[in-house]
């Protein structure tokens, strides 16, 4: 049900109530118009207070809570402390406006303070105490625009690698359709890319996904947001930036980075290993070509130029590591009876 769709309910209900309090007594009958029109601006009071509420999470309002009652509590050891003494009995008025001065001071510093804190900061008051969701997921899989774009974490949970709950977070995805709007074509190609893996998310009904709604009003950048969001839900941050997947860990945020998976899950290539290779273009040396494994890995195949275009078995001879990744070096898998081969 949308949730404009339960605001108006509530309005209707709120204008019903000012008119039945019209039909109370006698004497209000007259004014049933006046109180139809109190109800109606009550409900709309509400309304737009709960609109600008919207990213007020219940973390938030309990923490603030918790903050009032423990300012009232140290307000209230100052009112009985007899630091008023000194002023004159009688004088009632002033007394009233400094103590209620004195409540709202420290209720609003109690407030700021217990919004600004974490929620391990809470520890430190009421020790041995962890502030913990009963039935929690056991596990929920936060995605960064990364790597949603990417979208080999739509293929990880098709085929049952990741299980748990997928949580997009609401600005995750304002800024897909931020890059989806741009007028850069490549930057509108990755987002339309982006929001169509969302939707073959959805789709799967292996895995639950849900669009949080936080906003994390007290961070301005994407990034921040995701680990303090990920921190706070206990979730870990699939994502494909190698910054953040380092910042994450030094904030110890469980993450991790699908290229560093994909690293991982390398096929290892031996010497004399055969395999088939397209050839695509030539080599830096005369008579060389070059082609591509999978996942990206870069085969120099000795004498194929000729073969450019073409698929063709290649046997390796070596291989070579460097800073960038592995290059194999390669010769054309020459059979019995071929042109330039042994004899059948």
């Amino acid at each position: 049900m949308s949730l404009w769709v339960v605001r108006i309910f509530f309005l209707a209900l709120c204008t019903l109530g000012g008119f039945a309090v019209s039909q109370v007594r006698p004497e209000w009958l007259e004014a049933g118009r006046l109180w139809t029109l109190i109800g109606f601006g009550f409900g709309g009071i509400l309304i737009a207070l709960d609109e600008m509420l919207k990213g007020f999470s219940l973390r938030a309002f309990s923490a603030a809570t918790f903050g009032l009652l423990l300012g009232a509590l140290v307000a209230a050891m100052f009112d009985h402390s007899g630091v008023f003494l000194w002023m004159d009995k009688d004088d009632e008025v002033t007394r009233g406006l400094l103590r209620m001065g004195l409540f709202i001071a420290f209720g609003y510093i109690g407030m700021i303070m217990a919004m600004r804190s974490n929620k391990e900061d809470f520890s430190l008051i009421i020790p041995y105490v962890r502030f913990t969701r009963e039935n929690r997921p056991d596990n929920l899989l936060m995605l960064d625009t990364s790597v949603i774009i990417d979208g080999r974490i739509a293929d990880l949970i098709d085929a049952r690698f990741l299980e748990g709950i997928v949580v997009v977070p609401r600005f995750v995805l304002k800024e897909l359709q931020l890059i989806a709007d741009s007028a850069d074509p490549l930057r509108r190609a990755r987002g339309r890319r982006g929001l169509d893996m969302l939707a073959r998310l959805q789709r799967n009904r292996a895995n639950e996904v849900k669009i949080h709604e936080a906003e994390v009003a007290e961070e301005k950048e994407t990034d921040a947001k995701l680990l303090q969001l990920a921190k706070s839900l206990g979730a870990t941050l699939y994502t494909n930036d190698h910054n953040l997947g380092k910042v994450a860990e030094l904030q110890s945020v469980k993450y991790l980075n699908l290229n560093e998976l994909a690293a991982a899950l390398k096929p290892v290539i031996l010497p004399g290993e055969v395999f088939p290779l397209k050839v695509i273009r030539e080599g830096k040396d005369r008579g060389q070509g070059v082609g591509y494994l999978s996942d990206g890995t870069l085969v120099v195949v000795n004498n194929a130029q000729k073969h450019i275009g073409q698929q063709i078995e290649v046997q390796v001879i070596s291989l070579l590591q460097s800073s960038t990744g592995t290059m194999v070096f390669a010769d054309p898998k020459v059979t019995p009876g071929t042109p330039g081969g042994p004899p059948a």
